[in-house]
This record gives structure tokens, C-alpha cells and sequence, in this order.
């Protein structure tokens, strides 16, 4: 049997949490965004946040540091598969041919998720890249109930189904971070 990874948090406020409210960036002073539109997209910024903090202070072993057998899973795992989902978000805003996938065959994503410095690099570049490009695509259906591409999904539906995947694997990253070096919280 494995020695036990001691918990432990940087918050000293609320032991159960991340990051103490004052020094949390997901914090904010206002009472919320006005607006459907507005708020999913908080939603979506603070998930994105959450899965970077996450991963934040570790190195390439650590992050690349597979869950439990047989899985595929680690945090630079989910690094790369979100990227790669961002992308195939893209297709379904459009009738054109599908982009081809960022990381090659299925599952792909989390199997070249090596310890390798130069992975977790262009991992994070792979991210920003394909996130910044899925916004600037929906940037221009402002309309959240238009359909659209050739499943003619709602926008709205999009974006629900981008919190929600980030959501669900930063629940996993919790597990994966909690695993890596006992950190927890919020």
C-alpha cells in the first residue's frame, strides 16, 4: 500500500478552500454580470481559472502524473483535451469540413500528455490559441438563441455545454491535484 499524501490548502481563512476570498481572482466585489449572455460568460472565465490554478505550481512529471489505472487521465491530460474540445466547437458553428483534430486519434489528448516541459508549453499555447479562437467565433452570434451549423444548435446550448464540460474536469482536477500533492479546496 502507497504512503498517504498529507492534505493541505494555502487558504488560512477557510481551511476547506483554494484560496483565501481576498487573494481568490475568481472574487469579485460587484453583485454579478447583467444578463444571460454576461453571466455565462463569467461562468466560463472562472472555470477556465479554476483549471489553471489547478495545474499552477507544478512541474512536467506532475502534471502528466496519470490518476489510477487504466485511465488516461492527468491534469495535463485535461489541458489538452479542452483544447481540443474548444476546437471541435468551432465545427459546430459552422457547415464547413470539420478542422482537423488538435492532437491527432481519439484520445490522443491525454496519451501525449508526457512530462516533457516543451508538451506542457505547447500544451498551454494549444489552449489559449483554440480558446481565444471558439470566443471570437461566437463573438459573432451575439444572439444566443440563433442555430447554427449543421446540427443547428443553439448558441446558448454551446455555451452551456462549454461550462459544463469545464466544470465536470475541474471536478476531476480537484481529484488529480489532491492525488499530485494532497492539495484541496475549492
Amino acid at each position: 500500500m502507497s504512503e498517504r499524501t498529507t492534505r493541505w490548502t494555502q487558504a488560512t481563512v477557510y481551511p476547506d478552500m483554494w484560496a483565501d476570498p481576498d487573494s481568490d481572482p475568481r472574487h469579485r466585489e460587484s453583485s454579478g454580470p447583467d444578463g444571460e449572455l454576461a453571466t455565462l460568460q463569467e461562468y466560463l472565465t472562472d472555470y477556465r481559472m479554476t483549471l489553471r490554478m489547478k495545474c499552477e505550481g507544478l512541474d512536467a512529471e506532475q502534471l502528466a502524473r496519470r490518476s489510477v489505472p487504466p485511465s488516461t487521465m492527468s491534469l495535463l491530460g485535461l489541458v489538452r483535451h479542452l483544447a481540443a474540445v474548444e476546437r471541435d466547437w468551432r465545427d459546430w458553428l459552422t457547415d464547413d469540413e470539420p478542422l482537423p483534430r488538435l492532437y491527432g486519434a481519439r484520445d490522443a489528448d491525454f496519451e501525449g500528455a508526457v512530462a516533457d516541459p516543451a508538451v506542457v508549453d505547447a500544451a498551454y499555447r494549444d489552449l489559449e490559441r483554440e480558446q481565444a479562437a471558439t470566443d471570437a467565433a461566437l463573438a459573432t452570434h451575439p444572439d444566443l438563441g440563433a442555430r447554427v451549423g449543421r446540427d443547428r444548435i443553439s448558441i446558448r446550448q454551446l455555451l452551456v455545454h462549454r461550462i459544463e464540460e469545464y466544470a465536470r474536469h475541474c471536478g476531476h482536477a480537484d481529484l488529480l491535484r489532491e492525488c499530485v500533492d494532497g492539495r484541496v479546496g475549492q
